[in-house]
Order: C-alpha cells, then structure tokens, then sequence
C-alpha cells in the first residue's frame, strides 16, 4: 500500500460525495475547478448499507406491511453515490414583514421591488430558498445531495455556498457559456426572491424574473460535461416549474432526456407554473407536456393536478397524470391539512395529515418531496412513504421558514412518535365516493389494527409507525458515529513534509460531535 495526494477545493464536505470528478463552485470564488472526491462516504442509510447503492428501474414491492423494513430492496442498476441532485433554482430569499403585500399591478410590483432592492437587507432576513429547501430537507435526512444551478459572484452567491457547504450539499455550477456574458451585468448574478409577509401572515412573492420574458439564464444553452456526470451519478433528478424562470425549455428538457439515458429517476413538481407554461410559448408547452409524460415521479396540490388534468377529486386526476404519462410510475396530490394521495399502476395510498401546531407553511411541499425520494429510493412499501413525506412536511410547518428552517430527522422522529393523524372520515368518503374501481386502495388509519372489504383496505398509523422509526432513528445514530470517525481520521492521518499536494477540508458543523468552526487538516488516499 503507498500513500498518493491530491489537492482539492470542496464546497461540501469530503463525506457526501462519489462522484469521480465534476466541476465543484468554490467558496472563496464561484469560478468553476476541477475537482476529485475520495471515495469516502458514509453508508446512504440505515435501509441500505452498501456504498455505491444504484436506482434507477422501478422495483416496487406490493404495497403492504407483511414484510418488515428490513426487506425492503433498494432498486438498482448502474452506480450512483448520490441520493438527490436539484436541477436550477438556486436562489436567496429575502424574507421582510411588510404592512402591504405587492401591488397587483406590473409595473407597480417592479416598482415595490426595485425599491426594496435598492440596497442589500441585514442578513438577519436572508435565507436559502428554491430548490436549497429540497436539498437541505433532504441531506437532514440522511441523503447525498447535490445542487446543479447558476450562482453570481456577489454576496448573494457567496451566501448561498455557505449554507450548502454547511449542510454537507455540494454545488456543481452551469456557467457553460462565461466567456460571452458580462459576470458584472444583472443577467450573471445569483437569483433573489423577495418573501413578503404581512400582519396577516399572508406571503406575497416577487424577483427579477417575474418581469421578463425570458429566462434569467437565457444565456447557458446547453449541459456541461460536468453537468452531465453529476446527473449520471445521482439516484433522482429534482427539477420544477421555477427552473423555468432561470433556464430555457430547452436546456431543461436536455436535461430530462439525458436523466432517462444514464438510468437517473426523474422528480417533476410543477408548482405555481404548471398553470402559466400549459398557456406559455410552444417551447414552454412542449417541455410541461415532456415532464408529465416522461418524469418517473409527479409532485402536485390538489389544485394544480385539478388545473392540469380539469379534474376536481384528486385521486381520479391522479390517475389521469399516471394514464397519460409514458414512464411515469408515481403520481402524488398533496392537499395540505387534509393529507396526500399517492397513485401507482397497481394501487392507490392515501395517507391523512400529521395533527399539529401550524407556524409558517413554506417550505413544507419541499420537505414532502425530500422524503417521498427517500421513500422512492430505497423502495419503502408506498403507503409508509407518504406518511413519512407528511411527518416530514408536517414538521417543517411547526417552524417559521424554509432553508435552514425545513426540518430536523429528530423533529421528525419526535412527530411520529406522537401519532395523531388529522383524520377526516368524511373528507374521505367523499374522495372515494363510487371511485374505488379496480386498483387497491390502502389508507392510513387511526385504527390500531388493520381492516379491510372488498374495496378499501385500512393499515393502522401504529404499525408503519412501528416499522419506520427503528430504521430513522438507526439512520440518525450512524450518521453521528460516522461523522465522528470523519473527525477522527483528520486529527490522526498526516502527510510527509515538504508535500505540497494535500486535500483540504474546510470547517463545518459537525453533528454529534460539536461545533468546528474551522478545520484545516489533511487527509492522505489510501490507493
């Protein structure tokens, strides 16, 4: 055995990461440097203790609770070390208390807002926002993620690698096409969304790219290389509508196809969006229309699956996005207060909201969709997924904020352990009403026992519950322990003197072992 070195510069810790080699954005400057990971990794969860684990091919077991969670079998096919990437929508959010939210009015909202950003808020109010809520929901939940977008070289974009590399994300940057633009005009810097929130509570939302036509990243035409191996790397590919304010139709559908070529899941949540790109440009359309046919996975509220398939019970349009999509294996309608449905090829789960204390409801459809990967991942039976996915965005509702707010795998914990679902028989009659056709239909109940008929069979809260918190709470001590040794090594491997090409870990938070604010060490790879 002989001892070689490298150098590197990480924006996220060495621990979360297997990509080979991919373009990683520097904390000390958003230029692009080629970087290497070690292949040091911490297992990807207690479900699956293998390093390397792949997905790809859905592999569902049936959707029942006979087999224990110890049966559970992630898919696989090609190697992939990292859980979730995020596609685009890498932007600060701003959030201030205003005594009035924006005026309707176009010109008026622009004017409010340029106003407001006529000088940089205190810090206190900013906070990672977009797709940084879905990877930091994930990553707390014991996930490798990384985040594939456009950051500027200002404070903005520097305050947006903080708090990944903070949260163990890494950030591979799309700057394809800098030597055609001006990294000083409006166009290259990072994305702001102003987060306004009156007396009331009441969010009003607004950035630069509600006031063009087109994307604030029209000038990156295509994937790069590195782009590309982060994509064939990653288990699940998350992309939603508001990566088309930042990137054309065609640089996201690029990425769509390429996701399908290597064996990478496809998330879609059209959010907000979908509405606006079904009546958008003939790209727009195609690429909405792309995405619901050709995703693996399809995320919406019961309105927008309404607004998109003209069908008002949220069940039947989730089986309409599931009939007229091509690859599509999941379709989920997310109906806040009430709970969620998730509909397969073979059955239907439905699942009532967690019962709690609602603080601020942002952030809460991310934290959804990060647990609804995990579930996905590591082939949970469906109907714990989706009451994992509500404890999880049900969690993120008791705090205030998204980014660093979204919940904690203990806060999690802790809720489920609770089990007080919102249950709402009459709610639910009324979505099966006469609907109940075929398909199986599994709902998550109050009940201590299970029960079913002919038609709708019931699993109690208490039995998902029984199976899924050994696993989580498994999952949350290895991660401690392994980060412990993480540290470990540091303080004990040493390099020769006079070697010049080290690996460099910069400091970072540290779970279960306490704050290191600043930690310089070397590591030496073993080959």
């Amino acid at each position: 055995m002989h001892h070689t070195t490298i150098t590197l510069n990480l924006t996220s810790p060495i621990p979360h990461h297997g990509l080979s080699s991919y373009h990683l954005i520097s904390r000390q400057s958003p230029k692009l440097t080629l970087s290497i990971s070690p292949t040091v990794c911490r297992p990807h969860s207690v479900f699956n203790r293998a390093n390397g684990v792949e997905i790809s091919v859905p592999k569902h077991v049936p959707n029942s609770l006979n087999g224990s969670a110890q049966d559970w079998k992630p898919r696989s096919v090609l190697l992939k070390n990292v859980d979730v990437a995020t596609l685009g929508n890498l932007c600060v959010d701003i959030v201030l208390k205003v005594p009035n939210l924006p005026p309707a009015k176009l010109e008026d909202r622009k004017a409010y807002m340029d106003h407001l950003a006529a000088s940089p808020p205190d810090k206190q109010y900013w906070e990672a926002g977009g797709n940084c809520n879905m990877a930091i929901a994930a990553a707390r939940l014991g996930q490798h993620c990384i985040t594939i977008g456009h950051v500027g070289n200002e404070i903005y974009g520097q305050f947006l690698l903080d708090v990944l590399h903070d949260e163990g994300i890494g950030v591979v940057g799309m700057s394809e096409n800098t030597d055609f633009v001006d990294s000083s005009s409006a166009s290259y810097e990072t994305l702001l969304c102003w987060v306004l929130v009156d007396s009331m509570q009441r969010h009003g939302f607004c950035s630069r790219a509600d006031f063009s036509s087109k994307p604030a990243f029209s000038w990156l035409s295509k994937l790069s290389g590195e782009v590309k191996i982060a994509i064939k790397c990653s288990k699940v590919l998350f992309c939603n509508g508001y990566g088309f304010d930042e990137l054309s139709p065609g640089v996201i559908t690029s990425a769509l196809e390429y996701a399908i070529d290597v064996g990478t899941s496809i998330f879609f949540d059209p959010g907000p969006r979908g509405k606006s790109l079904s009546a958008g440009t003939p790209e727009e359309q195609r690429a909405l229309n792309q995405f619901l046919r050709m995703s693996d996975v399809l995320l919406l509220t019961s309105d927008e699956a309404e607004s998109l398939t003209g069908i008002g019970n949220p069940m039947l349009a989730g089986q309409e996005l599931l009939k007229r999509g091509v690859r599509v294996k999941w379709a989920l309608v997310k109906m806040g207060s009430k709970g969620s449905i998730l509909v397969s090829k073979s059955s239907v789960s439905c699942a009532p909201a967690f019962k709690v204390n609602v603080i601020d409801t942002v952030g809460c459809g991310d934290s959804f969709v990060a647990a609804i990967a995990f579930g996905f991942i590591r082939n949970m039976p469906m109907v714990s997924t989706l009451a994992f996915a509500n404890a999880v965005g049900a969690a993120t509702a008791m705090g205030r904020g998204a980014g660093r707010n979204v919940a904690t795998l203990d806060q999690v914990i802790k809720l489920m352990k609770a089990s007080d679902l919102n249950d709402d028989d009459a709610f639910w009659n009324e979505i099966f009403g006469e609907n109940l056709g075929s398909q199986e239909v599994v709902k998550l109940s109050k009940m201590v026992t299970m029960g079913s008929d002919s038609r709708l069979r019931c699993v109690s809260l208490q039995c998902v519950v029984s199976e899924l918190l050994p696993k989580l709470e498994s999952a949350r001590e290895e991660g401690t322990v392994h980060e412990y040794k993480i540290v470990y090594r540091l303080n004990k491997l040493r390099l020769h003197k006079g070697t010049s090409e080290v690996i460099q870990l910069e400091g970072r938070n540290i779970s279960g072992v306490g704050e290191v604010q600043s930690l310089q060490k070397s590591i030496v790879v073993l080959r």
